[in-house]
């Protein structure tokens, strides 16, 4: 499986959504790998994924593609954060392994709950058909988003043509992104889903912003996982990655590092290149043979960075009263 490796620090595995592809969410992984370590992928169905994917499987693997990740990286647990469709596949992987689990990041995530409406329904029946009527709509959905998020109309221009680019240089196909929706219809996991025990954030833009996935339908998380604490980031609506990249990642970042396991993460170390030895991190020799860039760099000096700024916009949702509050 190919897997993108980037940056220092707490490390923190990031799903994609529908579409498949990492390549989507390029500034805000960028961002988040100034202050982690960032590891993504495509997935797996996506032909150059390098991944597996088994129809009699289906969903699930997906779900187990974060394990192979972790493997390849050579780490045994870290922070998984899930975007869209990549929450629900993030939130399956934590119900079902938790102990790879540091923490659980939810961002505009389809809660278990999902079912397509009307007009996706109507795409699902001819995706091949329908795929210029769904992309020709796709500027109109987003543009209220771009605009609040970026208010310089040269900047929008510019973060625009960026993104298109890149969606026209790794295209996906409407066949496997339908493939990947039916999927979901054998698919219960509200149970499992209340069953989890990391540390969550959930995660949403403006409610008027994000025509995609519907901010309440996100927070049904907060209801799912008790001790789950929700943000909302101002000016933004489904594609924060996009469109307010730092932004995101001034609250991901410390939510990822202040759940660090740290020296009490197992860890994987390949021996010659070949095979692969389990150490246990917690020992000593575990400590002192941890390469030194995975523990220092940018990461280091954010604790600070946020405590030193008294009023620093980050206002949250704290259960269980689950008080509606905003991060700028």
């Amino acid at each position: 499986m190919n897997v993108i490796d980037l940056g220092t620090g707490a490390p923190v595995v990031v799903v994609p959504g529908v579409q498949g592809r990492w390549e989507w969410m390029k500034p805000g992984i960028d961002a988040l790998a100034h202050r982690c370590r960032v590891i993504t992928f495509s997935l797996c169905d996506e032909p150059r994924s390098g991944g597996r994917f088994d129809p009699s499987i289906g969903f699930g693997c997906y779900v187990e593609q974060i394990g192979e990740a972790l493997d390849s990286a050579g780490i045994e647990s870290a922070a998984i954060c899930g975007v869209s469709y990549g929450g629900l596949i993030a939130a399956a992987f934590a119900a079902r392994h938790p102990r790879r689990v540091q923490s659980l990041v939810l961002i505009s995530a389809l809660p278990p709950s999902w079912r397509p409406d009307a007009r996706i329904r109507l795409y699902l029946r001819a995706p091949r058909l329908l795929a210029p009527l769904f992309w020709a709509r796709a500027p109109l959905t987003m543009y209220p988003e771009i605009a609040a998020a970026i208010p310089d109309v040269w900047e929008r221009s510019r973060t625009t043509a960026a993104h298109g680019w890149r969606v026209l240089t790794h295209p996906t196909a409407p066949l496997r992104m339908s493939r990947r929706v039916h999927l979901l219809a054998d698919e219960d996991m509200t149970a499992e889903i209340g069953r989890i025990t990391a540390p969550t954030l959930v995660m949403t833009g403006d409610p008027r912003l994000d025509r995609v996935v519907p901010a309440r339908a996100t927070l049904e998380y907060a209801q799912l996982i008790p001790h789950a604490t929700a943000v909302r980031l101002e000016r933004c609506g489904h594609i924060g990655f996009v469109t307010r990249p730092e932004a995101l990642a001034d609250v991901v970042a410390p939510f990822v590092e202040r759940h660090d396991g740290g020296s009490d993460r197992a860890r994987l170390t390949s021996v010659h290149g070949a095979a692969e030895e389990r150490v246990l991190s917690a020992s000593a020799k575990a400590t002192a043979d941890r390469p030194a860039a995975r523990t220092s760099g940018p990461l280091a000096a954010l604790p600070s960075r946020v405590a030193s700024r008294p009023d620093n916009g980050e206002d949250w949702l704290d259960p269980p009263n689950h008080r509606a509050r905003r991060a700028g």
